[in-house]
């Protein structure tokens, strides 16, 4: 298994501290970038790009919805994490729509941690039962009071099947062996999915996928 590159941007010392110890007993991580602020996150970026990269929503000189949205745009194959003390449904749900592809909570545990860092890592996304339950009820409120007049992206059935493969945290090459196909041909749904969906990333997807009824979860 190739090695994981890790990115830590957390203003407390102390807990930066901690993460860096539960990390050091996670087997393929590597910490390759540690800022205590999203201006010095940017700077580091310059020189150590990780792959998947455990953000702060609460920094002194800005906070982690602002530094989401910049990734997303600027450093779009960073997988971002929320590591944040924030439990809030609404919170959780936005922060998935604008970027990130998983949301733990400061409590977790080294377990949890190691298994959303993998996932993020290979599926793109990370949905444990506590954050899927609210993003699920973010959505819902959300549609409330945003009603979308569209009739929904228009998917052939390779695509769908496609989509509930991903939906089901399978690997491109496990999709690819189970239809028979290429992984190429995969990515190529992939990228389809993404660009009908009009979302950037596997996690937004899945988001998409679950408030248009195309998922069940």
């Amino acid at each position: 298994m190739e090695t994981i590159k890790i990115g830590l941007v957390d203003d407390h010392t102390l807990f930066r501290e901690g993460i860096k110890s539960l990390l050091a007993n996670v087997k393929n991580v590597e910490l390759v970038l540690e800022a205590s602020s999203g201006s010095e996150l940017f700077v580091q970026l310059k020189d150590h790009v990780p792959n998947v990269l455990l953000l702060d929503l609460d920094m002194e000189d800005g906070n982690g919805m602002e530094a989401t949205v910049r990734l997303s745009e600027e450093y779009p194959d960073i997988k971002i994490i929320i590591l944040t003390m924030h439990k809030e449904d609404r919170m959780i749900s936005y922060m998935m729509e604008i970027g990130a592809h998983g949301y733990l909570l400061k409590d977790t545990n080294q377990k949890e941690l190691s298994e959303a860092i993998e996932k993020v890592h290979e599926q793109g996304f990370y949905f444990n039962p506590r954050i899927a339950a609210a993003m699920l009820k973010g959505l819902k409120n959300k549609s409330k009071t945003t009603p979308d007049l569209g009739i929904g992206p228009n998917l052939t059935s390779r695509e769908k099947e496609v989509l509930q493969f991903i939906s089901q945290e399978f690997t491109t090459a496990e999709i690819a062996e189970k239809l028979f196909l290429s992984e190429r041909t995969i990515e190529g749904y992939r990228k389809n999915l993404l660009l009908k969906m009009g979302v950037k990333n596997t996690a937004g997807l899945v988001l998409k996928a679950i408030k248009e009824g195309l998922l069940q979860v």
